[in-house]
């Protein structure tokens, strides 16, 4: 364990920008700040100015080692000394691997069985005691508890977490410093872990920023539960090319989502393949589906989009390079 690190603030409740400010600086020096990039062709293409905030760029490829370690800094040695566990199909999964990692503690992930086998090897390559299950969210959480109650590990939620979602919100504190004249600011949205956290940031640097999160239309409790105020659940295995994208909503990060985000629009399964292409082909950069539906949700929307300037996180850069959908 790193004998001298500093103690973030354990979060009881929604953090407040100041908050997310202060994690964003404890977390500085074990991540990356990211570029955020434009490409001429899509901008010419879709008559929109769009900036990419390239979170694939990032350590172990994805944002979410930056909720993982708000996490893990806010807990003290005594319990980080039996490790950390939680349950994830890939990125949140190297993200606490990482996490563990950088302060040398054990790690215990436990991942659905039909994982995508280079985020699983990736996991394992980081040090972690990889746990399969079966791919539904029940099997997942009671899988966690099994090692909670055998290892004493503490478990760092993927996204229903205060400290998890302010760590994400640091995406935002970067970003808008990055680019400040932004009309809208998009996200893809799952456990709404980013979306919320990025929500608390942009709303008061900027409250005229309309954020939007988006989503698989296979896969589409944000939309749903948005629109009916309410939390409404997937199916226990949404069918997805964006395995990133499956999990629903929880009770932490919908309140702030309902809160602060302007509109969740939905997007085809062809859309997120045809953006995912987009990105590949004109930007030369690999992408993940899940980090494709924001430009899907421009492409499917170009009117609402025209002539305005638009942020999109690009979350993720982790997939299985055998198995591309185009």
């Amino acid at each position: 364990m790193l004998e001298k690190r500093i103690l973030l603030p354990k979060l009881r409740e929604a953090p407040r920008l100041k908050e997310i400010k202060k994690i964003h600086k404890g977390i500085q020096s074990f991540i990356h700040q990211p570029p955020v990039l434009s490409s001429n062709s899509i901008n010419k293409l879709i008559g929109t100015s769009v900036y990419f905030k390239c979170e694939n760029f990032q350590k172990n490829g994805a944002f979410k080692i930056r909720g993982a370690m708000s996490a893990a800094l806010s807990l003290s040695n005594k319990e980080l000394q039996k490790g950390i566990t939680t349950h994830s199909s890939g990125n949140h999964a190297q993200g606490v691997a990482k996490a563990a990692q950088l302060l040398k503690v054990p790690a215990y992930i436990v991942m659905p069985h039909n994982s995508i086998v280079s985020k699983m090897n990736a996991t394992k390559e980081l040090g972690a005691k990889i746990i399969t299950c079966k791919p539904t969210i029940k099997d997942r959480e009671k899988t966690v508890q099994k090692i909670m109650n055998k290892k004493g590990a503490v478990y760092i939620h993927p996204y229903n977490d205060f400290n998890v979602l302010a760590g994400q919100g640091t995406v935002a504190i970067e970003f808008l410093k990055q680019q400040k004249d932004l009309d809208f600011l998009l996200a893809p949205v799952s456990g709404g872990g980013l979306l919320s956290g990025i929500s608390i940031v942009a709303k008061k640097l900027n409250p005229d920023l309309k954020i939007i999160g988006t989503e698989p239309q296979k896969a589409d409790d944000a939309f749903r539960s948005f629109y009916a105020k309410k939390l409404i659940l997937n199916s226990n295995s949404p069918q997805t090319i964006c395995d990133g994208l499956r999990a629903n909503l929880g009770d932490k990060t919908f309140p702030i989502i309902l809160k602060n985000v302007d509109k969740i629009i939905r997007v085809k399964e062809k859309s997120i393949i045809k953006a995912m292409q987009l990105i590949w082909e004109r930007m030369n950069i690999i992408v993940e589906p899940s980090s494709a539906v924001p430009l899907a949700a421009i492409l499917e929307n170009k009117k609402y989009f025209k002539g305005r300037k638009v942020g999109i996180i690009v979350t993720g850069g982790n997939l299985d390079l055998k198995n591309l959908p185009f």
